[in-house]
């Protein structure tokens, strides 16, 4: 009996890994108190791209632990990892918040605000000491994700720290993490998220300059810039490059993506 248990169990464990290893077609319903019409889905490591219709809905496909990302002009970016629950329901239901920009505030005078710092900055007098001035060394570099925070406290495994977790001297927590899978996701969370920032970074700086002598219909820049962000090489080509070395970059996927529409329209 025992056998055949163990014969079972694992038939299973066979059967829901191969299962959630499967690329599906995800229906899903976006929910937001604004418009919910033409918000872009998208899930590069399925190179799957769509947008909701009039009612929010969309089809995508993915397979376990794809990130799938939503975002337009209205709405906040939000990442989405595909669990084992929206593999088995083929489902996913998506609440977005509205992006809100906030206009820079307007102050006559000298107004006090009860906050120390910004009141100290405000009046006349010596400026506050920091950590430079009393010796005491403090980090002043790019505050991290929150990606970038949940990476870093999972941990990166490495061999050499097994002694350390068998006598008790570290935790499991990276062995772990590393056997589920969980450090590799949020790894390619990251970099989703470093492609992503990087995109819009170059978008912003020179698509003004880049249509203007490369015309494409507004509807599509976006599309254009997601698919120069598909390419394997985009953070080598874009990343801590000169703006003219982008722009060949740019000029080069431009080409492919008008060739790809054409041969999509035909």
């Amino acid at each position: 009996m025992p056998t055949i248990q163990n014969f079972i169990f694992i038939s299973f464990m066979l059967f829901s890994y191969f299962g959630f290893s499967q690329t599906v077609e995800i229906s899903g319903m976006v929910n937001s108190f604004v418009e919910v019409e033409n918000i872009h889905v998208l899930n590069k490591a399925e190179q799957a791209f769509t947008i909701t219709n009039a009612q929010g809905e969309f089809k995508i496909k993915a397979k376990l632990n794809d990130t799938i990302q939503f975002s337009s002009l209205v709405h906040q970016s939000k990442y989405v990892v595909v669990d084992k629950n929206i593999m088995m329901f083929k489902a996913m239901r998506v609440m977005l918040e509205e992006q809100v920009n906030e206009l820079d505030e307007v102050v006559v005078g000298k107004v006090l605000t009860g906050n120390l710092f910004s009141d100290i900055n405000n009046v006349d007098g010596k400026a506050p000491i920091n950590f430079y001035d009393v010796g005491i060394p403090g980090y002043t570099g790019r505050k991290k994700t929150q990606s970038e925070r949940r990476l870093s406290q999972a941990g990166d495994f490495k061999p050499k720290m097994l002694p350390g977790m068998l006598l008790g001297g570290a935790s499991f927590d990276p062995l772990i993490n590393a056997i589920t899978g969980r450090t590799k996701m949020l790894k390619k969370r990251v970099e989703h998220e470093e492609c992503e920032a990087l995109m819009r970074s170059v978008k912003v700086r020179l698509a003004s300059d880049f249509f203007r002598s490369n015309p494409l219909d507004e509807a599509y820049r976006m599309e254009f810039f997601y698919f120069c962000a598909d390419d394997p090489n985009f953070v080598k080509r874009c990343k801590n490059q000169t703006d003219f070395n982008i722009l060949l970059f740019l000029r080069s996927k431009y080409r492919d993506y008008m060739q790809n529409r054409s041969e999509g329209s035909d």
